[in-house]
């Protein structure tokens, strides 16, 4: 990651798949490595799959994930360098996350 004008300058890609329901639009983006990991937690009782089915959308960049990102309702979020920005840009507080096998992961829903 390099420093872009102030704010961090991503490399690598994410997915992003958007869904429509009535009023509501989900986004999920996860970084492009993660997609198909499936994340256990024994200790937590976590156990989540980054399900292509799901998460497996376009492939953007970080810059193109956020601004598609703007426009959720509902926002699923896995990987270390879209939970930072998201953080970053104030989709997602920092004490908000969840940590899986070293990755993190977070939601929003608007109100």
């Amino acid at each position: 990651m390099e420093e872009k004008g102030g704010r961090e300058a991503y490399t690598g890609l994410e997915y992003v798949s958007v869904r429509f329901s009535d009023d509501e639009v989900v986004v999920s983006v996860c970084d492009e490595e993660v997609l198909g990991k499936t994340l256990v937690d024994p200790d937590k009782g976590i156990k989540y799959v980054v399900d292509p089915f799901f998460y497996k959308g376009e492939l953007k960049s970080v810059e193109e994930a956020l601004e598609i990102l703007s426009t959720a309702t509902t926002g699923n979020l896995v990987g270390e360098r879209i939970v930072k920005a998201a953080i970053e840009r104030g989709f997602i507080h920092p004490d908000a996350i969840l940590i899986v096998q070293g990755v993190p992961i977070a939601f929003f829903a608007i109100l």
